[in-house]
């Protein structure tokens, strides 16, 4: 670990990510924790943060579009029989304070706070694992609560509308290239087949890279996944695709999924074996 804002990940002696803790962002952005760069043993970063087409995308973290109405995603809101709109509703993720840290991981406590008011609080726990000579794990769980009194609903575009952009979760911004990274899961290939489909590990393989992202809970898998690759490359799991998902007081939502982040351009017998190693080593 390097600071308190910005601590690094390390497989084997060697920086594979860096987590920002306390961004310095506009509010627009839903400010949030993120990690960036992250990256290959070889050195490749597979993590963008604030680009061009998309500035509210941060590296790999979590983001929702709604919760009650706040937007914890950046960027415009979708409104029903509106379409995406401007709207002064953007909420922060706050760090609060790290449970652990070693060279390898942490456990954190965040606050999901809007208008002044605190939503949420989350533990987000943090390891990254060597698999291979040239692939590591990146094991990521969070755990909202609503620290309210009332009941809160967690919302996507989709369930206010806007049919297959049901994004909001766990969400890894890829690096972007001159060709679109190649996606498929264990018997779908494409963008199109996989979108929005529930699968055990879901892989997107760019020109030096794969990531292969693993759903490591059965309530993390019946998610479905949310996947861009020709407008951009972006992988989430959704918490919020037909309907809202309610979060009564004191309740807590729980995801997990393990990224394998490969070198080389990974096949689909390659993927699975890597999926299936990260997630029961």
């Amino acid at each position: 670990m390097t600071s308190n804002d910005s601590p690094v990940l390390r497989v084997a002696g060697r920086p594979v990510a860096r987590y920002v803790t306390r961004p310095e962002l506009p509010g627009r952005l839903s400010p949030r924790p993120y990690l960036h760069p992250v990256t290959t043993l070889a050195g490749t970063a597979v993590t963008e943060l604030s680009p061009a087409d998309h500035a509210h995308h941060l590296g790999v973290g979590v983001a929702v579009p709604d919760v009650e109405g706040h937007n914890f995603w950046g960027g415009r809101t979708f409104v029903r029989d509106r379409g995406p709109t401007e709207l002064d509703n953007h909420g922060a993720q706050r760090h609060t304070g790290f449970q652990l840290r070693d060279p390898d991981g942490f456990v954190e406590e965040l606050r999901w706070v809007a208008e002044g008011r605190e939503l949420l609080r989350e533990r987000r726990t943090v390891a990254a694992t060597g698999l291979t000579g040239t692939a590591w794990a990146l094991d990521f769980t969070f755990a909202l609560t609503n620290v309210t009194r009332e009941p809160l609903s967690i919302g996507s575009p989709a369930t206010n509308g806007r049919p297959g952009a049901a994004y909001g979760g766990f969400f890894w911004r890829a690096r972007k290239e001159e060709r679109p990274p190649r996606v498929f899961t264990a018997d779908r290939d494409g963008e199109a087949e996989v979108h929005g489909t529930r699968a055990d590990w879901l892989a997107l393989a760019g020109s030096t890279w794969t990531l292969v992202f693993a759903g490591a809970t059965g309530t993390t898998r019946r998610d479905a996944w949310f996947v861009r690759a020709e407008e951009y490359p972006g992988v989430g799991s959704s918490l919020a695709v037909e309907d809202r998902l309610a979060v009564a007081p004191g309740e807590s939502v729980v995801r997990r999924v393990v990224t394998v982040v490969a070198d080389g351009r990974l096949g689909r017998d390659e993927a699975g074996v890597l999926a299936r190693k990260a997630v029961i080593p």
